[in-house]
């Protein structure tokens, strides 16, 4: 186990958003954040098979930055994890590379389900789990994880290749989606997470725990804080009347809304879709939203290690 304040950082590098999360250890198994920065990357930008050169620059250039925080703040040990675009594209080994030669930062590649084990070990941290099986879903840029756990183990977990920047790209060709679009979508990610469908008849759940992006800005407009979870709760009634309205609305019209984060609004309506057919399948009553997920799940592991 490590010193207590120790400075341990993790970055996680997203398809679409780079993090880099500093923390102290302020006591066993415990930490405390002092640093937090993100940075909007769209590394599939061009599509999720090459990193194209935009998207190249600003990736390298945040981890230029992130690496003068490292020293800034003279963190002992990094975790630097690659997740979808970079395991999936075909230069993505060549950026590796490259952050290496520009920072010293040695970035580990994880495949879908270590991604999903480290949510969940980062999501158990925030709300506490009980006998009770609960399914988290964490939307990514290239990816989405999918977890059936409770306190004691995850019964189930899964990563699937329909990340809000992927569904974005193939299917969101308009500035508001038409009902042919929707219904096109609502068919295709049913298809794709079929599995999730039979896991779901063996380990019935009846709530979700959403981590990350899109959850947080649901939160922001539907959020209500349940001192019994200790968490913020969207209620699900409430999140189908406000799913049909962003549906209907322009990038423009959602860009105006007030707290609307502008580097989320351009694929919110895919996420948005996604969100609701998870509900739907699994028969989901009320919606938990984590504030914490892989950064901190790896957090608690180099603490233990």
């Amino acid at each position: 186990m490590k010193k207590v304040n120790t400075s341990i950082a993790v970055i996680d590098l997203g398809t679409n958003t780079f993090h880099l999360l500093i923390a102290r250890i302020v006591k066993a198994g415990d930490f405390e954040e002092i640093y937090r920065e993100r940075r909007f990357i769209k590394l599939a930008q061009d599509g999720i098979e090459t990193i194209g050169s935009a998207p190249w620059k600003r990736g390298i250039q945040a981890m230029e930055t992130f690496a003068t925080q490292l020293k800034l703040h003279e963190v002992d040990r990094v975790r630097a994890l690659g997740t979808a675009a970079l395991r999936t594209a075909t230069n993505g080994l060549d950026f590796v590379r490259q952050v290496l030669e520009s920072t010293g930062i040695q970035i580990e590649l994880i495949d879908g389900n270590e991604e999903a084990r480290l949510i969940h070990l980062g999501a158990s941290l925030a709300i506490p789990f009980d006998h009770m099986p609960r399914l988290i879903m964490d939307i990514g840029g290239g990816s989405v994880e999918f977890i059936i756990a409770d306190a004691y183990r995850v019964h189930w977990a899964k990563s699937f290749p329909v990340g809000v920047a992927i569904l974005f790209n193939q299917y969101y060709n308009t500035d508001t989606l038409s009902s042919a679009q929707i219904e096109t979508l609502y068919a295709i990610l049913a298809k794709t997470i079929e599995p999730l469908a039979r896991a779901l008849e063996e380990h019935a759940v009846t709530e979700l725990i959403g981590a990350s992006g899109t959850f947080d800005v649901l939160e922001q407009y539907l959020g209500e804080f349940d001192p019994q979870c200790n968490c913020t709760v969207l209620p699900t009634e409430g999140y189908e009347k406000f799913q049909l309205q962003l549906l209907q609305m322009p990038l423009a019209d959602r860009l105006a809304m007030e707290r609307m984060p502008t580097t989320r609004a351009e694929m919110l309506p895919v996420a948005l879709i996604l969100i609701n057919v998870v509900i739907k399948l699994a028969g989901i009553q009320r919606v938990l939203v984590s504030p914490y997920a892989l950064k901190e799940g790896v957090l608690a592991e180099m603490i233990r290690d």
